[in-house]
């Protein structure tokens, strides 16, 4: 009898211990109070750092989206919060990915863990000469199209994740890979208009490689050298007048008020002659219209896919009537292409703001930077 008892007392004393033990432990993942990762200009984004776990939350996924996203990015091993919500769950660092976007190239590349692409819709858009190489050897496979992802060849890559956009929430493809196991995460880079807030986008792909630190310091270099341009743009004694875009049908298309090429223009210290109109995309104007506002401006940038002047004029003798036609003073982003006919423009801009704006400061105010060789915008031939 003696013996039962103390074998049960002993059993109650480790119960006790075990229990506090799972109360120590389950209060200590309920009650974790996570850092917040800088992010000052990007709208759409918010990080939060547990140590062995991130909560990524992304707004506005797309535009007019009634929704936010909260992805988990947990280490193996992480404690998690029992009661913690969340829309997928991402175990980090990645090992395998998927990107939808050419824009995602970049930051890929940066982190240096562009080895870890697996697969992208469109391989003939990527213009990087890394990710080409990869391409070359068969490390990264043609998932098809966006809009239309081959679900059966993605599946079969068995990606840690897929980094998906969508323009309104309704990409079938993706519902499929989720239902598949294989996590979707949206990102909305583009759907920033600030030119800095596109390039914090990084600091996301940081956190999925476990290399925010790496993307900060990226970035930061990036926010200075942008703002050391915008600073020194201010020096110039004149604004020029600038025009842009170009005619598809009978429309004139050309960035908004607010837009990101709009900003552009603005931080480079010219007068955007559509500047006070509204809206964060694009204009649709007819022909008219845009002469009337823009027959003298000095400078033209961004005509579409134009690349010589000869074009031009052979698809619409109306933009010979521009002063800036006459001038010679077009400059298009369309030139600088891959070796697959991938516009660098496209997929490098967004990452490197400061490049696009010293471009134009160098266009428009080419005493500033004397002997500068632009990246992205060429004169057109």
């Amino acid at each position: 009898m003696k013996q039962f008892l103390k074998i049960f007392f002993l059993f109650l004393t480790v119960s006790a211990i075990s229990c506090k033990t799972e109360e120590s432990r389950k209060e200590k993942t309920t009650s974790q109070i996570g850092t917040e990762i800088p992010i000052e200009y990007a709208s759409g984004l918010a990080i939060t750092d547990f140590g062995d776990h991130k909560i990524i939350t992304v707004d506005n996924p797309w535009p007019g989206a009634d929704k936010s996203y909260r992805y988990l990015l947990a280490e193996e091993n992480a404690q998690i919060p029992e009661n913690l919500q969340y829309d997928q769950k991402i175990k980090i660092p990645v090992e395998k990915i998927v990107v939808t976007s050419t824009t995602h190239i970049p930051s890929l590349e940066i982190l240096e863990v562009e080895n870890t692409l697996v697969g992208f819709p469109g391989l003939d858009y990527i213009s990087s000469e890394k990710t080409r190489q990869l391409i070359k050897d068969g490390k990264v496979k043609e998932l098809g199209k966006n809009e239309a992802i081959n679900t059966e060849n993605l599946l079969a890559l068995r990606p840690d994740v897929v980094i998906g956009f969508s323009i309104d929430g309704s990409n079938k493809s993706f519902n499929t890979i989720q239902k598949s196991g294989i996590p979707v995460v949206f990102n909305s880079d583009w759907t920033e208009n600030s030119p800095l807030g596109k390039a914090e986008w990084i600091k996301f792909f940081g956190a999925f490689f476990v290399k925010i630190e790496a993307a900060t310091t990226f970035f930061n270099q990036v926010e200075k050298e942008y703002l050391a341009a915008k600073g020194l743009a201010k020096n110039a004694s004149e604004k020029p007048t600038v025009v842009a875009g170009a005619m598809y049908k009978d429309q004139w298309y050309l960035p908004a008020g607010d837009s990101w090429q709009a900003i552009f223009m603005k931080d480079a210290n010219t007068k955007y002659l559509f500047e006070d109109s509204e809206g964060t995309g694009s204009l649709s104007l007819s022909f008219e219209s845009v002469l009337a506002s823009a027959r003298d401006a000095e400078f033209w940038i961004g005509p579409a896919q134009f690349q010589t002047y000869e074009e031009m004029s052979s698809a619409s003798t109306h933009y010979t009537k521009f002063q800036a036609f006459e001038d010679r003073k077009i400059y298009t982003f369309s030139s600088e292409k891959g070796e697959t006919g991938g516009v660098v423009f496209y997929e490098l801009a967004p990452n490197r703001p400061d490049l696009v704006l010293k471009d134009l400061i160098s266009i428009f105010h080419p005493q500033l930077l004397p002997d500068y060789e632009t990246t992205f915008y060429k004169p057109l031939k």
